[in-house]
Formats: structure tokens, C-alpha cells, sequence
């Protein structure tokens, strides 16, 4: 039998719940206190912790995961709930009408053809709550008033405009200067299942969700890759700037200062197995270090051969 979780586990655990997400240095920052090791400097040790949490925590299917914030690219750890029915909707503070608010924002977001990330604010407000309705036959109902509930049809703009900050508080949304609205870190730690239900797109690097990220230039290709990773794949030296899909001339300009050896490359957060096109350049090593930040996730087909137009949710 394996031993129980040490304080120093526990102390991680309960770090990520009374604080919510947190950015990975100051995840770090705890796991030094608690061990008395820098991750930097011992990151087999780290990734140990952390494979250990999670096989606790798969008990009670919830894990510890790490992710990038789309939005700038910065990796936080969170502590994620693996489970999404009825019974632990209930855990929630929000009401039926904010989480079908909350659910109709996020699929106006990701239906974005453009892969912007975000929606003006404006169009946040306007959503239509009645698409989140759904009738016997499983079709939208929006054409039968009688099946929407009262508290949709009731939900008033200052309703909304009260639970965008709530969730933009939570971290759940994310609202930018300019006002447009999109995905919160919490979001991005929590619905990486709901993603790939959903069939969005994936980054051709990191194969996370593309929520917000750069288009081919190829307008036939529906390949999309995160700027962050887009710059990390094209700064080195010797990296061909071409779609890993097509192989459509891809511009990027890269700061000579920026630009790396292969060899010298940073390692980013692996949260899901990588394309076929990165498995020949992870060491064996690596890969089962990706393997302790979260439960592996299915396998996923390649990238679908459509159209930008088409690529919208089931």
C-alpha cells in the first residue's frame, strides 16, 4: 500500500484550494518551503509531488493540473474537479441562469472562426440565454417559449452585468482594457474535457484548446497555433517558419537576441499528449514528467481538414 500524502502534499493541496489558481512561481515558491528544494533544480522531485497528489486525488476525481493562461502565456497550477454532473453543480455558488450566462459567453468565444479569445463586451451582454435550453428532442428551444424557465427570460442586463464581475473576479472571465471579454485561468485549468467534447480546435504544438491563438496564413487551413508557442517553435535557429500542417510559409519575426539553439529550448507545460510531429523530439524522460502535472487525457484524432467557416461546435 502506498503511504499517505506527507503535510508537505497536504500543504500544496490546500495552498491551490484557499487560494485558487496560482501562478507557477508562486507555486514554486510554496513547494520550496515545504521541501526545502527549488523546482528549478530538482524538477524530478517536483513532478514526484505532484504524480503523488494525483494518484491521491484520483479517488475522488479531482487533480492537481497545471496550464498557460492563454491570455499571456504565464503557466498557473490549479486544483481541478473532474467531475461535471448534477450533483457537483450544486457545489456551486452561482445560480442556473449565471452558469447558463456563463456557459453561453464561453461558447460565443470559442465559435469565434477568427480565434481571437475574446468577444466585446457588448456581445457578452446580448447572448441569448434560451440557447442553453435544451428540449426532450435535444434540440435548442428558443422557438418554444413555454420551455424556456422563467428565470432565463427574467434574467435582466444588470443581472449580467453583476455576474460578469462575479466571474470576472473568480478569474473565471477575463475582461482586457479595451473591454472585451475572454476566458479567465480558471477556465482554461477546468475545461480542458469540455474543450475536447467540443471539438475546438487544438494548438498543432502544445495540443491544448486554441481558444486564442494565430490562424495559418493558408486560408484553407485550419491549423492554429498559441503566439507563445509560435514563438517558441519559431526562435530556433534552424526551425523551417512553415505550418506543421500544410506547410504553408508561416511570417514571423523573431529578435535575433530571441532566437535559441534546439538543443537550449525551454521545455513548456505539457498538460496533453503532443502531436506526432513533437513526439520525435521527447526524450523519454520528458514525457513521463508531462504525465504528473494531470490524469492523461484520451488520445485525439489529427486535426480536422475543413474550412475556417467550419469550424464551429457540435
Amino acid at each position: 500500500m502506498a503511504p499517505p500524502l506527507t503535510d508537505g502534499h497536504k500543504v500544496l493541496i490546500q495552498a491551490l484550494l484557499s487560494r485558487g489558481p496560482l501562478p507557477e512561481e508562486d507555486f514554486h515558491s510554496i513547494f520550496s518551503g515545504v521541501t526545502g528544494k527549488n523546482p528549478a533544480n530538482h524538477q524530478q522531485v517536483f513532478n514526484d509531488y505532484l504524480l503523488k497528489i494525483n494518484r491521491e486525488l484520483s479517488y475522488v476525481n479531482c487533480e492537481v493540473r497545471g496550464c498557460r493562461n492563454q491570455n499571456d502565456g504565464n503557466v498557473h497550477y490549479g486544483f481541478v474537479n473532474n467531475v461535471a454532473d448534477e450533483e457537483s453543480k450544486l457545489g456551486t455558488k452561482y445560480s442556473v441562469p449565471q452558469i447558463a450566462f456563463y456557459r453561453a459567453i464561453i461558447e460565443a468565444i470559442v465559435q469565434d472562426a477568427a480565434a481571437q479569445g475574446s468577444i466585446s463586451g457588448i456581445e457578452a451582454l446580448n447572448v441569448r440565454l434560451e440557447n442553453q435550453v435544451q428540449t426532450g428532442a435535444g434540440s435548442q428551444s428558443q422557438d418554444h417559449p413555454s420551455t424556456i424557465p422563467a428565470a432565463f427570460r427574467n434574467f435582466s442586463l444588470s443581472q449580467k452585468e453583476k455576474t460578469l464581475e462575479e466571474l470576472t473576479r473568480d478569474r473565471w472571465l477575463y475582461i482586457s482594457v479595451d473591454d472585451r471579454v475572454g476566458l479567465g485561468i480558471r477556465s482554461f485549468l477546468d475545461l480542458r474535457s469540455w474543450f475536447r467534447s467540443n471539438d475546438i480546435p487544438s494548438c498543432e504544438v502544445c495540443n491544448e484548446a486554441a481558444v486564442k491563438a494565430e490562424l495559418c496564413p493558408n486560408e484553407n487551413c485550419t491549423a492554429r497555433i498559441h503566439e507563445y508557442c509560435l514563438k517558441q517553435r519559431f526562435s530556433q535557429r534552424r526551425a523551417e517558419r512553415t505550418c506543421p500542417s500544410c506547410g504553408n510559409q508561416w511570417g514571423l519575426s523573431i529578435p535575433k537576441a530571441e532566437e535559441v539553439d534546439e538543443e537550449d529550448e525551454p521545455n513548456p507545460v505539457q498538460t496533453q499528449p503532443p502531436l506526432a510531429s513533437r513526439k520525435k523530439r521527447l526524450r523519454t524522460g520528458e514525457a513521463s514528467r508531462a504525465s504528473a502535472l494531470s490524469q492523461p487525457p484520451p488520445d485525439v484524432s489529427g486535426p480536422r481538414r475543413t474550412t475556417r467557416s467550419s469550424a464551429r461546435l457540435s
